[in-house]
């Protein structure tokens, strides 16, 4: 299972020193662009997701053209 962890700097060494000596998890530091990157396409996915369950109705392609 992989996790993503928001830390606030202060005790960030903590905890990444405290998850690197359990020997079941392996850590890797991600740049905050990618860990945005990473939020906003989970919130792409939960949207088309929704959309297929018709909770919410998604812009099309040609409404998001017009935009522009």
């Amino acid at each position: 299972m992989k996790v993503l962890l928001e830390i606030k700097d202060s005790k960030a060494d903590f905890v990444m020193e405290l998850l690197e000596n359990l020997s079941f998890v392996k850590t890797e530091t991600i740049s905050p662009s990618k860990a945005r990157f990473i939020k906003e396409f989970k919130k792409a996915a939960e949207e088309v997701n929704q959309s297929k369950q018709g909770k919410i109705k998604l812009k099309t392609a040609e409404q998001l053209l017009d935009e522009l």
